[in-house]
């Protein structure tokens, strides 16, 4: 039989004994788990109860207390139980039309929804789908995690896997759809990632020399611009001012959608055109009679793969090691920093929504080694001491030199 402690337990008004399924209990034996305790409460408003599980009897009776007031107040409403997999497909709906945006305010990008949709489909609604969003707990999403470790795939595959999971939770209780989100304290493995490969400004003077002749403008704008590879694709000449010497960032291009907005509210933006890249987009004007700057025989953009696969066998003939269109970018990055460029413009010519991101990629980059550092310390002391120095008065008194801030001697001895 259960023991006399969850027997009384169960007596509790508004408190229910929650056991393990594989708890002896529910045999009626001795309780062989750690049983949770949960609060409920009914909403004569919405004609439902509100239920919620802790793992302690008195973390349950205080929320019980709270929540009866919240609902005099009105500040508390009783949701509708919604399946997992109903309201992520209610969310990923959401994100489509706009009606849900991400945590910045932006939209969502399209590739970033179908990313979102693959994951949750592949690895979350199969295991969990069917589970009620108000009855979702955090160990229920670590043990989810659990199980998709076990299946050996990499740490940011396993993140990636999440990520959607945290935004339909993120929206349900910004919604007051639960009360509180289950993902947040997750135990995951640390994603580990690959060195950022920059090359020199002569490796990039090289590699953009070897490049096929029909391609090299465009390996130039990519090194000395900085641009997204899809706002590669979407580069109009009317967003090309010479004679201002600017690109004027003002969409982007998904391989499903089309023309879409870039990636941010940042991400519309100027970037300077360096003298060197200006004399590449000259001869290339010249020879284009298109509306967009990298643009095929048919009008529609550049296909990334076969400029790649060009520039990669051009790139190992001249033995020189390949980079992709997004390591130009960080070279860009490079170059800019190396320049003396600071931070906040940075920002703005990378099109990050905020100059953290920024410095959490490129601030190692900036001038501050230990040894740096350490010479501009050393500089500063002396400078300080000196000046102190400086500042110093003779006492005629007693022949000493003595400064007005002397800690050693009282107001009375300085008067």
């Amino acid at each position: 039989m259960p023991s006399r402690r969850h027997d009384r337990d169960r007596r509790e008004p508004g408190i229910e004994v929650r056991h393990a399924r594989s708890c002896r209990s529910l045999l009626g034996e001795a309780c062989s788990c750690v049983p949770g305790f949960r609060a409920v409460v009914w909403s004569t408003r919405d004609g439902r109860r509100i239920q919620k599980t802790f793992p302690t009897e008195a973390a349950a009776l205080t929320w019980r207390e709270d929540a009866r007031v919240d609902l005099r107040r009105g500040v508390l409403v009783a949701a509708r139980p919604t399946a997992l997999r109903e309201f992520a497909d209610a969310w990923l709906a959401g994100a489509r039309d706009g009606s849900i945006r991400n945590r910045s305010g932006d939209r969502y990008k399209p590739s970033t929804i179908r990313g979102y949709e693959q994951a949750l489909r592949e690895y979350v609604l199969p295991e969990i789908g069917a589970a009620k969003l108000q009855e979702l707990r955090r160990q229920d999403i670590q043990r989810l995690a659990d199980d998709l470790a076990d299946r050996e795939i990499s740490a940011a595959t396993l993140r990636n896997a999440l990520l959607p999971l945290r935004a339909v939770c993120r929206r349900a209780l910004s919604r007051g759809d639960i009360q509180v989100n289950p993902t947040t304290g997750l135990e995951i493995p640390a994603v580990r990632s690959r060195r950022t490969r920059f090359a020199t400004p002569y490796e990039a003077h090289l590699l953009i020399e070897a490049a096929p002749a029909v391609d090299r403008v465009l390996w130039a704008t990519a090194f000395y611009a900085g641009l997204r590879r899809g706002e590669l694709r979407a580069l109009r000449w009317g967003d090309v001012d010479l004679a201002g010497g600017v690109l004027r960032i003002e969409r982007s291009w998904d391989v499903k959608e089309g023309v879409i907005e870039p990636k941010s509210f940042a991400g519309r933006r100027k970037v300077p055109i360096a003298a060197v890249l200006r004399d590449y987009l000259i001869g290339h004007r010249l020879d284009s009679r298109d509306d967009l700057v990298f643009g095929r025989t048919d009008g529609t953009p550049f296909a990334t793969s076969s400029v790649s696969l060009r520039a990669s066998k051009a790139w190992r003939a001249a033995r020189l090691r390949p980079v992709t269109l997004h390591e130009c970018r960080h070279t860009f990055a490079s170059l800019m920093i190396a320049a003396g460029v600071n931070p906040k413009a940075l920002q703005t010519f990378m099109g990050h929504s905020s100059i953290t991101v920024t410095l959490d990629r490129y601030g190692h980059l900036f001038p501050g080694s230990e040894e740096e550092a350490a010479v501009l310390l050393d500089a500063y002391l002396a400078e300080s001491h000196e000046r102190a120095r400086s500042a110093s008065v003779p006492d005629s008194a007693c022949g000493e030199t003595v400064g007005n801030d002397d800690p050693s001697r009282s107001g009375l001895e300085r008067r």
